[in-house]
Parts: C-alpha cells; sequence; structure tokens
C-alpha cells in the first residue's frame, strides 16, 4: 500500500502524488472499500480517486534515485522496440506505456526518435501517432526523473545528453 506523500507512477497518467487514503462517502460506494486520492504531477487541478486494490490500472513506486542514473547510464544499450510492421506502431507503443516501466519508455523514445530521423532524411515528417506517443513517454519519463535527480523537467533531455556524451 501506498502512503500520503509519496510519488506513485499511475498508468499512463504518469507520476503522481498521494494526497490520502480514504474510504468514498458516495452514495452506492462501499464505506469499507479504501481509495487513493492522486493528483498528477503534469496536470494541475486533476485529481484521480482509484481503489487501493485497482487491478486495472499498472500502479508503482516512482524508481530510486540510484535506478535513475543507471537507467540513464544505460541507455545506449536499451534496445528499440522490435516493429514488424507500421500498422503495429501504435498497439507496441501502447503495450510499452502500459508496463509503466522507465526502460520500456527509453525503448518508446529511441524508436520513435530514429524512426523520425528516417522520415526527416527523406524529407517526411513524423506521424501524428509517433508525436503523441512520443511525447507521452518524454513526459511520464522525464517528469519521474526530475523528482528524483533534482533537475527541472524542462531541462532533463539536456542533462540526459551531457551525462552520454561525458
Amino acid at each position: 500500500m501506498f502512503e500520503k506523500g509519496e510519488f506513485i507512477v499511475y498508468g499512463r497518467n504518469g507520476v503522481c502524488s498521494v494526497e490520502d487514503v480514504k474510504p468514498m462517502n458516495l452514495d452506492g460506494v462501499d464505506s469499507e472499500r479504501l481509495y487513493y486520492v492522486l493528483r498528477p504531477v503534469n496536470s494541475q487541478g486533476s485529481t484521480i480517486f482509484t481503489p487501493i486494490d485497482n487491478k486495472k490500472v499498472p500502479m508503482r513506486r516512482i524508481i530510486s534515485r540510484e535506478e535513475a542514473v543507471m537507467l540513464i547510464d544505460r541507455i545506449p544499450e536499451i534496445e528499440v522496440l522490435k516493429i514488424p510492421n507500421e500498422k503495429l506502431c501504435e498497439e507496441q507503443y501502447k503495450a510499452a506505456m502500459q508496463t509503466c516501466d522507465c526502460a520500456d519508455m527509453v525503448k518508446v523514445l529511441k524508436t520513435i526518435y530514429m524512426k523520425k530521423q528516417k522520415r526527416v532524411a527523406a524529407g517526411k515528417k513524423i506521424t501524428s501517432t509517433d508525436e503523441k506517443y512520443f511525447h507521452m513517454a518524454e513526459n511520464n519519463l522525464y517528469t519521474e526523473l526530475s523528482i528524483l535527480i533534482d533537475v527541472p523537467k524542462a531541462q532533463m533531455e539536456e542533462y540526459i545528453t551531457a551525462k552520454l556524451e561525458a
């Protein structure tokens, strides 16, 4: 069970702070069942209420600072997604994002970055699906890393690039 004040990753919503753990006082809702009251870090003003025993949406604690540093060091070794044909791209991206695993988000970012380089070289633009999932993976990953490494999210790409070039 997560504690009040903790940061967790809640599905594709990304990093949330646990504001409270309490029963819901609503008609038709089991008054014995406990719910997390979550505040998404990237969506100010939003609140998520989810049962603590929710099995539909993956939830996990954010990784440790040490794991974050190790993840950044491993980025060159993390492989891209193997997508047999373009029609399966969104399915593969969605599956990777639903794991809520940082390494899977890196896979999505690397896959789309490489595709983008090829498309730009061919005089084409990035597809809207690629752009959507790139921003989702970037937003979720950089938010989590910025909390752990104490670097503003807007500077996370620059920080990672500098670390990898060093």
